[in-house]
């Protein structure tokens, strides 16, 4: 989901004309003889008008209610549309908030917990102590009432030529565009003071630009993704920062200060580029991501890994390292696809730097109020740096003196600002709802912490050594798996009908099997369930028949023989598997329905070329089912493609 807003001071050739009559209107009448002042604020007001363009827009309807006009942002206050307002988060005081407000007469016209957000600030000015109150002081009010996650975009008509932002708990950036410098790319953060903070004086440190009437846009979004085609000049806002756009100026304010805060905001230079988050000639995002793996896997080493002397630096992290080896665990958290790569990694990491690893979904992590250490380094996994539980949960552990390391695909996100250390993992813009190129860079970028780890233990050179080699040739292996791409579309013309869909492994595979299911579910709309095949006695063995389409791994590692065991009971019963398999392995083939047959790696990283067929098998089930791959219903990221 992305929030946009845009005022554009760039005045198109029929309104300039029409400024520039006013203008020598009011300078003929002052050289006949006429008291100008009479006349200058109503004309200057009109002249700021003709000259100014906002737009408000949202790519999602809403988190409550059914998608409809109703529930669309974005959301107005009253039938005169006083005020108005796009919402990217949940409110979770909704309920109480509309309460109150039906008390006292507003009515509301969605389902949407949004609603309550224009409906409050009304509220809030009609019952305003002073008439010269601004705008910015009325959402610092407002968002002192709200409980959840917002970034919020706020315009009025009785604030005209202004536009508010703030979040808290949801990403929100700032682009800024202008073919003219920047007076500062630092803008001072202005602090309320006093009683009479709703009387305070216009901004005196604001972003400004040389020159009367040249152009000044700015952009609020989700990502950096949605603005990259018209500025690459960025500003991150944090929790409760209030941005205020008004006369061509920009101004960010904070209702207190807190101690070690930086009181700065820092303008920065993407290195996006456009293209990047064009399709290209794939047919969806989704495909292009698949595709981008032999690539992205590079990127994610490139500058860390010397191939020439097996040695590994991640850059983020070598300044903690010491204080890393003396920590008592490893705390892995995350959501989704994130928290299946830690699961991915958890048997490595623990092999490589000898110490017990715990891997934590964030939102149970938080509901059990889990002991956290001093001595604990706690790892924050997330694609675009602003998932809300893991943002929570980093929080949580910060509290408690953990160490904090961030694994991030965003620079400038909010976990990669917050965490004391961390690593990019460089996989590029991920526009596609269901992560793919992420899941698989993440994985990468923790088995180099794993190998940085190790550097000096000797009885672990060996297995280094391995793993390094391994991840050399990993690109090309890749680009093999791919090739297999219509292979995988012929078995998924034989399932894309089918209701359920059970994909089972274990050891260093098991991680694969939950992603791999959880691709399925979330763009083909099946039911499909990841499962441990040591676990195929203590239930899901009661599923398995004949008509139950069953996906199984089973390579050559420490698990084959096991693997082989829980394969004699799926075909004792009638069913017919789909097995992913090293290649030229007769033992498995003769047993199997249809045979994925992948060039094989050492153990640890096998998990990476596992995991593509189920991301294109995903690709191709719902493309046969006439979904949209890259906007699945009912779920978004922070920038999601329209």
């Amino acid at each position: 989901m992305w929030i946009f807003a845009y005022l554009n001071y760039q005045v198109p050739r029929t309104r300039k004309e029409i400024f520039e009559t006013l203008v020598k209107g009011l300078q003929r009448l002052e050289y006949r003889g006429y008291d100008s002042a009479a006349y200058s604020a109503p004309w200057q007001h009109l002249c700021h008008e003709l000259s100014t363009h906002f737009g408000l827009a949202h790519t999602r309807w809403a988190t409550h209610g059914e998608p409809s006009a109703l529930n669309s942002h974005p959301h107005r206050s009253d039938k005169d549309n006083e005020f108005v307002v796009i919402h990217n988060g949940i409110i979770t005081n909704y309920k109480e908030l509309k309460k109150y407000l039906n008390t006292k007469g507003y009515e509301f016209e969605s389902e949407t917990d949004t609603e309550v957000i224009p409906k409050l600030i009304k509220y809030v000015y009609d019952n305003r102590e002073s008439d010269n109150i601004s705008f910015s002081t009325l959402v610092e009010r407002v968002i002192q009432q709200l409980e959840g996650a917002f970034a919020l975009v706020f315009k009025s008509r009785h604030f005209p030529g202004e536009a508010v932002a703030t979040r808290r708990g949801s990403p929100l950036l700032i682009g800024v565009r202008s073919k003219y410098e920047l007076s500062t790319e630092h803008i001072p953060i202005q602090y309320n003071s006093g009683k009479n903070s709703h009387n305070r004086p216009d901004c005196t440190n604001t972003l400004n630009f040389v020159g009367d009437g040249k152009a000044v846009e700015y952009y609020f979004a989700s990502d950096a993704s949605a603005i990259i085609e018209h500025t690459n000049k960025v500003l991150y806002m944090e929790d409760d920062d209030i941005a205020v756009v008004a006369g061509g100026k920009l101004s960010i304010h904070r209702m207190n200060r807190q101690a070690g805060e930086d009181p700065v905001r820092a303008i920065q230079t993407l290195q996006m580029e456009l293209q990047q988050i064009m399709k290209g000639n794939f047919e969806s995002f989704m495909q292009k991501e698949i595709f981008e793996q032999p690539e992205s896997v590079v990127n994610t080493m490139r500058g860390r890994i010397c191939f020439d002397t097996n040695t590994v630096v991640l850059g983020g992290l070598k300044d903690h390292l010491k204080e890393i080896k003396r920590c008592r665990r490893l705390i892995m958290i995350g959501c989704g696809t994130s928290f299946h790569a830690a699961v991915a990694t958890r048997q490595i990491l623990e092999e490589l730097t000898e110490l017990p690893v715990m891997v934590e979904l964030a939102s149970d992590f938080l509901d059990r109020n889990t002991p956290v250490f001093r001595d604990d380094v706690c790892f924050f996994i997330s694609q675009s740096g602003e998932t809300a539980d893991t943002l929570m949960a980093l929080r949580y552990c910060k509290e408690r003196g953990a160490l904090t390391v961030g694994i991030t695909n965003t620079v400038g996100s909010s976990i990669s600002r917050e965490t004391d250390c961390g690593v990019h993992i460089n996989a590029g813009p991920e526009i596609g709802v269901a992560s793919t190129k992420a899941y698989t860079s993440q994985f990468v970028a923790l088995i180099m912490f794993g190998l940085m780890m190790s550097e000096d233990r000797i009885s672990l050179q060996k297995r280094r050594l391995d793993i390094i080699a391994s991840l050399k040739v990993l690109p090309e292996l890749i680009k093999k798996v791919l090739s297999l791409d219509e292979n995988i579309k012929d078995i998924a013309d034989e399932l894309y009908q089918q209701r359920s869909l059970l994909v089972m492994g274990r050891g260093f595979n098991y991680a694969t099997c939950l992603e791999g299911a959880l691709k399925i579910k979330e763009i083909t709309y099946m039911h499909s369930e990841g499962i441990l095949a040591g676990e195929l006695k203590h239930g899901p063995l009661a599923l398995i028949d004949k008509d139950m389409p069953v996906i199984m791994i089973i390579m050559r590692d420490a698990c084959y023989k096991k693997c082989q065991n829980a394969l004699q009971q799926v075909t004792a019963r009638s069913g017919r598997p789909i097995i992913l398999c090293c290649q030229n392995d007769a033992d498995i083939t003769k047993n199997a329905y249809k045979t994925i047959e992948l060039p094989q790696i050492v153990d640890c990283l096998q998990g990476i070329l596992s995991v593509i067929p189920l991301q294109l098998l995903s690709l191709h089930l719902a493309v046969l089912r006439g979904y949209d791959v890259d906007c699945p219903r009912n779920l978004a990221k922070s920038v999601t493609v329209e």
